[in-house]
């Protein structure tokens, strides 16, 4: 049986600068952000016709990205499957990452023989984090994410991600954002060049220092729920509790696993309030296995 079996991770946004609103009206970024143990499961398999099916039934439709992204690249003879794990309006990019699992399982040939197309273009066509996913690891992302420079190897450090029962508007955080006035940060004082150093001399405590979301207090003033989230984990111990992406889920760091799953236990959160201990994911995250 012709049949592959790919994994799409999460991610989180240890710095995330909004530089700007650009004249075109997307936002200029700065972001370090590395790929996390927390994955969705995409099956493909070669089929007379193109069919998509999720364990979800509310994410089956025309507008989900793994679909989307098949058809850009030109599938027409596939079956996929999805396995949603990754919490969605989640601020972990998991429709991202599951469009960027795609194709890369069409760079390794899952589909058969497909029309050359520029990958970045149609990677940049589905949505600003689907180029970082292709890089396989941690990267500085910057422009409107379409600027990738991978980091290299990444530390085995973990995070203890908490998803608050409430969603965040991507488009209203920017629109809150943009009516505030915010300093220039010229790259040279940027709190995401400084970490990506740290991260590559795999200095915890610096990279825990510079943890940065201009998100993240407009996002715990405006949710009780991301606040009540955030002293909880900090409470439960490890860095201090950031924002991933534009929200709503928050993430701690923890050198070792095992502290990180031990703070998992001490939460003192309802059950609605789901967590997850991840591993930090360097190098070839995606990997297919034939069956």
């Amino acid at each position: 049986m012709n049949r592959s079996l790919f994994t799409a991770p999460a991610k989180i946004n240890l710095t995330l600068e909004v530089l700007g609103k650009r004249p075109d009206g997307y936002h200029a970024l700065r972001s370090l952000m590395v790929p996390v143990e927390l994955c969705d499961e995409i099956e493909v398999e070669l089929a007379e016709r193109l069919s998509f099916d999720c364990d979800d039934p509310e994410l089956v439709g025309e507008e989900n990205l793994v679909l989307r992204a098949a058809r850009a690249i030109g599938v027409r003879a596939a079956r996929i499957a999805l396995r949603k794990r990754i919490p969605m309006q989640a601020g972990l990019g998991g429709g991202s990452s599951d469009a960027a699992a795609v194709l890369l399982a069409a760079r390794v040939g899952a589909f058969g023989e497909l029309p050359i197309r520029d990958e970045l273009v149609v990677a940049r066509s589905l949505g600003s984090d689907v180029p970082f996913f292709l890089v396989e690891g941690g990267a500085l992302v910057e422009g409107t994410g379409e600027r990738v420079t991978p980091v290299g190897a990444i530390p085995p450090w973990a995070a203890l991600i908490v998803k608050p029962p409430v969603s965040i508007s991507t488009a209203e955080a920017y629109r809150r954002l943009d009516e505030r006035e915010r300093p220039q940060r010229p790259r040279s004082e940027s709190a995401g060049i400084r970490a990506v150093a740290a991260l590559q001399r795999a200095d915890f405590g610096e990279v825990a220092r510079l943890l940065a979301n201009d998100f993240h207090d407009d996002a715990l003033a405006r949710h009780p729920e991301i606040a009540r989230a955030s002293a909880a984990i900090e409470a439960a111990g490890g860095s201090r509790a950031l924002l991933a992406g534009s929200g709503s889920s928050l993430f701690a760091l923890f050198e070792r696993r095992s502290e990180a799953e031990a703070s998992a236990e001490r939460l003192a959160l309802p059950p609605e309030y789901r967590h997850f201990v991840a591993d930090f994911r360097s190098g070839a995250p995606w990997k297919g296995a034939s069956a």
